[in-house]
């Protein structure tokens, strides 16, 4: 395990687009110290202060993993974070938001996001974007609903402890997903909001309905209050604000 410290820098993800992955070894960490440009789910910015939070992104070569199983690796990030956070002392459980967002007592303290290369049927690279709130404790106005280990705990924390303790969460889930290991009981027991009738935008119209589960792809399952079942990918459904 490498950890490649950079001062600042856009995203980490797009530092590490700018590799030649093929050289780069497996579960070689590049950890910014400021990101000016952080980059989250769906195209949103990711904030952070600098110096404050742990912005990174890992290198991993899951080769033994089919393209179209991509889903897998997010699984065992999420449950890494929630491996990782559920040791500190919280009045609740952290959950995840699908399909990767970390969240204690309804407020966002961690996101990822996986972009992946392909050879074959197969996943050749895939660089593991995460974000994880740390020491920052005022947050701007348009950042919805955010909380930190600092806010959570009342304590401040050396960013470099936390960042090999999460690698090493993360190590073992990645070797769990190595092993074959099936995710979706233990995703679905953490998931946030599971059987839960929710207000959703759907197809350009308003929806209330109960997630159910996660079919082998990512795709959020969902029965209607009228009794549809539904099966949804990120871009088509979201929670009504």
């Amino acid at each position: 395990m490498q950890i490649v410290t950079l001062d600042s820098v856009e995203s980490t993800n797009k530092y590490c687009e700018a590799l030649d992955l093929a050289q780069v070894e497996d579960f070689t960490c590049y950890w910014a110290l400021a990101q000016t440009a952080g980059i989250g789910q769906r195209g949103n910015y990711w904030e952070a202060a600098p110096g404050m939070n742990l912005t990174f992104s890992l290198i991993l070569h899951p080769t033994f993993l089919p393209a179209d199983r991509q889903f897998r690796l997010t699984q065992a990030l999420s449950l890494a974070v929630v491996d990782f956070l559920s040791p500190f002392t919280f009045h609740f459980s952290p959950c995840i938001k699908w399909p990767n967002d970390i969240y204690v007592d309804g407020k966002k303290i961690c996101g990822t996001l996986v972009s992946t290369r392909l050879q074959g049927n197969s996943i050749a690279s895939a660089i593991c974007g995460i974000g994880l709130n740390v020491n920052q404790t005022e947050f701007p106005d348009w950042v919805s609903n955010p909380t930190s280990l600092a806010l959570l705990t009342g304590q401040e924390y050396g960013l470099k402890p936390l960042l090999q303790r999460l690698l090493a969460c993360i190590k073992k889930r990645y070797m769990e997903l190595q092993s074959g290991q099936d995710f979706e009981p233990e995703y679905l027991e953490h998931l946030m909001n599971l059987g839960v009738p929710i207000h959703y935008i759907y197809i350009g119209g308003n929806l209330t309905a109960s997630i159910t589960g996660i079919d082998p792809y990512g795709h959020l399952l969902l029965t209607a209050e009228d009794g549809r079942r539904l099966c949804c990918g990120m871009k088509e459904i979201s929670l009504l604000v």
